[in-house]
């Protein structure tokens, strides 16, 4: 399988918190006991890995989620000798986990967790931020995958979903987005605004807009750039902008809202004129 440890720093929000994201892949290696201060989420993308914590085993398997608590002394290694085991973790502060709660740092009573909707999520979620940590979308998409796994499995009691006012408050959101998309604000600055929670800022877009705000300001920022590519200016100028981190950042959505690239579609309304 080969010797693997890759770790990618996040950030939430432009100018939040940093959040660090790990991809593991081990043949034979074994964790000496150690803990750390945040929560530790992994999902098990391969083979077989034996977590020893709170004085039992855990047998993780390809597509189970293991939640370690802060501060709990575990080790980890190979399940068996020869397939070794790999998996993708997310290292979040407890405060990531208690924004759509009401009693405090979630309790999670079993440690190993069969989930597969949320299993892909995190796994999908992890794989794209990985690649390319936009703050934006960082801070939209793991608070929101982080408060899904303590409200459906943890001993927390969950807030209401309904939001009063939803609509009028992800208008106000988007308006902000789109008047800053070159440095958008955060979202956890952008609730205190509000008078709300990072949750419950998430939950009023998602249900007004139909999308998370990172998603939305995205397709804003192809609009835009649709209006400069036509007027001749190159890819790599328009990402800049349009507040895309880089040119591969403006194809990689180019591509998800029109089908073509950014150059595709510059040179095709250019040879139509």
């Amino acid at each position: 399988m080969g010797e693997q440890a890759l770790w990618t720093r996040a950030r939430l929000g432009r100018c939040g918190p940093p959040l660090d994201l790990l991809t593991a892949r081990f043949d034979r290696h074994v964790y000496a006991p150690h803990a750390h201060e945040e929560f530790t989420i992994g999902v098990c993308v391969g083979g077989s890995e034996i977590i020893d914590y709170r004085g039992g085993h855990i047998r993780t398997g390809p597509g189970s989620i293991v939640v370690l608590a802060p501060g709990e002394m575990h080790t980890g290694g190979p399940g068996t000798t020869t397939d070794g085991y790999a998996y993708r973790a997310v290292y979040a502060a407890p405060g990531l986990l208690t924004e759509g709660v009401l009693d405090g740092v979630p309790h999670f009573r079993e440690p190993l967790l069969d989930d597969p909707e949320l299993a892909a999520a995190l796994r999908r979620t992890h794989t794209e931020l990985s690649a390319c940590p936009d703050p934006l979308e960082t801070e939209s998409r793991l608070p929101w995958l982080l408060t899904a796994l303590a409200r459906r499995h943890s001993t927390a009691r969950a807030t209401p979903d309904t939001i009063p006012g939803a609509d009028r408050l992800a208008h106000a959101v988007r308006d902000r987005l789109a008047d800053e998309l070159l440095a958008p604000p955060s979202l956890a600055d952008l609730a205190a605004d509000l008078g709300l929670s990072r949750y419950q800022l998430l939950r009023a877009f998602r249900t007004t807009m139909g999308v998370p705000p990172y998603a939305w300001l995205a397709q804003y920022r192809v609009n835009r750039a649709r209006g400069l590519l036509e007027a001749g200016l190159r890819p790599a100028e328009v990402a800049s902008l349009v507040g895309f981190a880089d040119q591969a950042h403006l194809t990689r959505w180019f591509r998800r809202v029109l089908g073509v690239t950014p150059a595709a579609y510059r040179n095709s309304v250019q040879d139509a004129g």
